[in-house]
């Protein structure tokens, strides 16, 4: 009789506790939700702020959402295209506004992985200030001359710098900013080759490419997606995609390592995030819907067709590859010496 009232006792707890777990669990879920039905209500409209000028692949890729996502939301989403200070400007007004999941931030990796070794004087911290949502897109990196260059492969490329840099006018390479991954991907080439290279940088890929496409500039470290037409038009030259293997967005492009180059690989991704005082649940459903979004066939075909390969994650997945990179960043930065300048 005790064991049986000993069972019995314990299926009484069990029970106690699942009704519990249950009730608690319900709790969650009903304050989830109305935390999303709030910002819902709240939100008027959506800004999405691109800390670069129009034109880039973040601005692409922000549009995307917008256009996208404005009927899921039911409000207006706007993008708010805020350059200047490398990004700093427009990442500053983010982690400043309020954490009621209406403004949103789409930004380059190189502002969340290299920035924070590059300037340590930085006005945010990417841990501190930012609440991950989700990766949004990748594309390959194009290493490109102006046609006037004479050089149409790496080897010639690397003699043609050697050969300025002895003349004491270093050749000069255009990026879309200082501390972005195409500077880095411009700073490790120059070390590898053995040549002193001047950095010109702009403040976006737009500019850059006007400036490199009109003769001001000679060499150009930018994005497939913006470069792609230019290469096409013949206004611009590729020499390599920055990376140990071709790319599918770019086949007829040989990369960095086939041509003798090994050790280089460097690639853009394109990540979106929130205000860090913006609660979790609220961050997990606007990255749902970006999931939803991009696993859209008619939306991955059209990116794909801009040369971006969609990849949504989770924000756990994002805040991962945030963590890993900026780590190798740091390790390649004091490696090599890099500086701002």
């Amino acid at each position: 009789m005790r064991q049986a009232s000993h069972h019995a006792t314990a299926r009484q707890r069990i029970r106690r506790w699942l009704g519990a777990t249950a009730t608690a669990a319900t709790a969650a879920v009903a304050t989830s939700l109305a935390l999303i039905g709030a910002a819902h209500a709240a939100c008027t409209t959506v800004r999405i702020v691109v800390p670069f000028p129009a034109g880039g692949a973040a601005d692409q890729l922000a549009r995307t959402l917008s256009i996208g996502l404005q009927p899921r939301r039911g409000v207006p989403i706007v993008v708010d295209n805020r350059p200047g200070a490398n990004g700093n400007i427009g990442i500053d007004a983010v982690r400043r506004a309020a954490g009621d999941g209406c403004t949103w931030l789409v930004v380059p990796a190189g502002n969340l992985t290299i920035n924070p070794t590059l300037f340590p004087a930085l006005s945010y911290n990417v841990t501190r200030d930012f609440r991950p949502v989700s990766l949004l897109a990748g594309s390959p990196n194009v290493l490109a001359v102006h046609p006037s260059v004479k050089a149409r492969t790496v080897p010639e490329l690397i003699a043609l710098a050697k050969q300025a840099d002895q003349a004491g006018a270093p050749l000069g390479y255009a990026s879309p900013g200082v501390g972005s991954g195409l500077h880095l991907a411009g700073e490790l080439f120059h070390h590898k080759a053995g040549a002193n290279m001047l950095h010109v940088p702009y403040k976006g890929t737009t500019q850059a490419v006007n400036d490199v496409v009109g003769g001001q500039v000679p060499v150009l470290f930018g994005t497939w997606p913006t470069l792609a037409p230019f290469i096409q038009s013949g206004a611009l030259r590729a020499i390599a995609v920055t990376q140990s293997r071709r790319s599918p967005a770019a086949p007829d492009v040989p990369s960095l390592a086939e041509q003798g180059m090994p050790g280089i690989d460097v690639s853009s991704w394109y990540a979106l995030l929130v205000p860090s005082a913006t609660p979790k649940p609220l961050a997990d459903a606007i990255s749902a819907d970006v999931q939803t979004l991009f696993a859209t066939p008619a939306i991955r075909a059209d990116l794909q067709r801009q040369g971006l390969e969609p990849v949504a994650s989770t924000p756990d997945a994002l805040a991962a590859r945030i963590r890993d990179e900026t780590a190798s960043w740091a390790s390649l930065i004091r490696a090599y010496h890099i500086t701002p300048d």
